[in-house]
């Protein structure tokens, strides 16, 4: 198996699968960027637009069941996008988790950007429900699993209120998780990274470091605020912020 043919084989799954280093012994990193990469490609040239980026494994805790010190980085289509009011569609396994969504104003690229820089490119904060859908079964993978399989990304949800971020205390904005009515979950921004803004700096110095940037109007979703909890049929899970209102999605 090469990048193009995994790519495609990720890209044609539509139920659940074996771990793709399983079928690729000594699969690294590296070589499952490419493998995102190439995705992207093909994804493009089916008709898709990039429009920004996501960062996975941004709580301490699950980086420390992944056993790795930094965030991975997936790509955003326009496809991805779930407007409000579209029941999710039926996926493979399903599940959602509360973020928060920076709206570029301006280019932002490595090295040497710092949460601040990376804050003052920010012109819009949104909070947004993701929802990931691993291709692997039981969700069982390797780090260069996930990277391979664009960080599990399937789809996500933008809320109605944007505000700009010297409006807010990004590391206190918080999220209820809601499924059925019932709260099941709350974090604030301080479960990414310490600071969403950290988030924003890790991935524009991991891009710089692949002489690639974030552009102006691109959207950066930047990592679970909570656990993620499964997308039932027949189901109602939102995310209530505190100053980003909320966001609803149906199954």
């Amino acid at each position: 198996m090469n990048v193009r043919e995994a790519a495609a084989a990720l890209l044609g799954t539509v139920s659940e699968r074996s771990p793709l280093s399983e079928e690729w012994p000594g699969l690294d990193v590296d070589t499952a960027y490419a493998i995102q990469d190439e995705a992207l490609r093909q994804r493009r040239a089916r008709g898709e637009t990039l429009i920004g980026l996501k960062l996975g494994l941004t709580s301490w805790a699950k980086q420390q069941r992944m056993g790795i010190d930094s965030p991975l980085l997936a790509w955003l289509t326009d496809a991805m996008v779930l407007p409000a009011g579209v029941p999710v569609p039926s996926l493979i396994h399903p599940r959602a988790e509360p973020e928060l969504v920076f709206v570029l104003g301006s280019r932002l690229a490595g090295p040497g950007v710092t949460a601040a820089t990376a804050l003052a490119a920010v012109d819009r904060v949104y909070g947004g429900i993701e929802v990931i859908d691993s291709r692997y079964a039981d969700y069982r993978f390797t780090l260069p699993d996930a990277v391979a399989d664009n960080g599990s990304s399937a789809l996500f949800s933008v809320g109605p209120v944007g505000l700009p971020p010297s409006a807010l205390d990004l590391s206190l904005e918080a999220a209820l998780l809601e499924v059925d009515g019932q709260i099941v979950d709350t974090a604030t921004g301080a479960a990414v990274q310490g600071h969403p803004a950290e988030a924003l700096a890790l991935a524009a110095n991991a891009l710089g470091a692949r002489g690639l940037a974030l552009e102006p109007g691109w959207l950066v979703l930047t990592g679970g605020m909570t656990d993620a909890v499964p997308v039932r049929r027949g189901s109602r899970i939102a995310a209530h912020f505190s100053h980003l209102g909320s966001v609803t999605l149906s199954t």
